[in-house]
């Protein structure tokens, strides 16, 4: 039958698109897309120009590589940049599956892991979180097949804020076979204080199919510009290269990457700021009587089921911005002065709730 459709994949037309978190009006707080609410460092914006946009970027970011080399102990060819983790991550992953492959991750976690699969024609294995919310690394190898290609992991997990230990990963590892290829997403590594969580450094060079995933975007503040980073092997960082678009990484990014690394003191002060932000959210919520897992990423998760819908319409009338994400909510940490309207906000969804007023339809 002809029509007068483009015909396309069906598994891609069958795919939501990825949606940012709503935009913020006037006097609102937009804490829906996990920024970081600080703007660039001065420093780091003196290292900008824009007087060579006219010239294409260094394709290789051979710079930003040898210094993300140098200080995970690793060559630069270990390395792959990419504009944004997600879109090295979406390398990875046409790198390793194909079209009846299977690629496991938790669920819920990043939207974004569905529609990189899909995009690479393979199959996603989504795998329940625990009923704390964090993952069930257990189940998640017991999902592994002959078909596996890719296990992702993400710590801290996006939305829930859960970490995974060290221990429940080097026991989940051990289980994996060498060849699956595990990665590791730590898009949130520097907001983590758990002493007891994977960390990502610890484990490079320990693991033959291990890469560690991270990014610029949320402690360095460079979301604008779009740019992360991957360490692993290098025959998998050659891969991920070969199926990369050029020139992707703008030089810009690179710049501002490269300047961030360098004044990064500075920069991880203002996310101990925001982590005493996270903590005032997360005492204020419980007192409350929300059953908030203990967060470790930007952000906090508001388990509110059937009502989330109605509760994040509740948190907009405040002037606070969220992401209502199928049965939570996920609240990034903003400015200070964001604090007083959000918890004002989800004081009234408790009491709302258990006055049985303005029940969710």
């Amino acid at each position: 039958m002809i029509t007068n459709r483009v015909q396309l994949r069906p598994e891609i037309a069958a795919v939501v698109p990825y949606r940012q978190g709503s935009p913020a009006g006037a006097n609102a707080f937009k804490l829906s897309s996990n920024e970081n609410p600080y703007e660039p460092l001065p420093s780091v914006l003196e290292k900008l120009s824009t007087h060579t946009i006219n010239r294409y970027p260094d394709a290789s970011a051979h710079e930003l590589r040898s210094q993300i080399a140098k200080r995970f102990g690793v060559t630069a060819d270990s390395v792959q940049v990419g504009a944004g983790s997600v879109a090295v991550l979406a390398q990875l992953i046409s790198a390793a599956a194909a079209p009846g492959d299977e690629v496991v991750y938790a669920w819920r976690s990043f939207e974004a892991y569905p529609l990189l699969v899909s995009s690479a024609g393979a199959t996603s294995v989504p795998v329940a979180n625990s009923s704390d919310h964090r993952h069930d690394l257990a189940a998640i190898s017991a999902a592994i097949t002959a078909s596996t290609r890719v296990v992702i992991v993400c710590s801290p997990n996006n939305p829930t804020s859960t970490v995974v230990t060290d221990t429940e990963f080097r026991e989940f590892m051990a289980g994996v076979p060498e060849n699956v290829l595990v990665v590791l997403d730590e898009a949130y590594r520097e907001f983590v204080v758990d002493t007891e969580a994977v960390r990502g450094e610890t484990l490079i060079g320990k693991y033959p199919n291990l890469v560690v995933l991270r990014t610029f975007s949320k402690a360095y503040g460079l979301a604008g510009l779009r740019i992360g980073y991957a360490i692993g092997p290098e025959y998998v960082m050659d891969a991920a290269r070969a199926v990369a678009i050029p020139l992707s990484v703008t030089e810009l990014a690179q710049s501002a990457a490269i300047a961030s690394l360098e004044h990064e003191d500075e920069l991880l002060e203002r996310v101990g700021r925001l982590i005493m932000v996270r903590t005032r959210i997360v005492e204020g919520l419980r007192g409350q009587g929300w059953n908030v897992p203990e967060p470790s990423g930007n952000f906090v998760w508001l388990p509110t089921g059937a009502a989330t819908d109605w509760a994040a319409e509740v948190f907009r009338s405040h002037g606070i911005v969220v992401r209502a994400l199928g049965e939570g909510l996920r609240v990034s940490v903003g400015e200070e002065e964001s604090v007083e309207k959000l918890l004002k906000a989800s004081q009234e969804v408790v009491h709302s709730r258990e006055t049985n007023q303005d029940k969710p339809r």
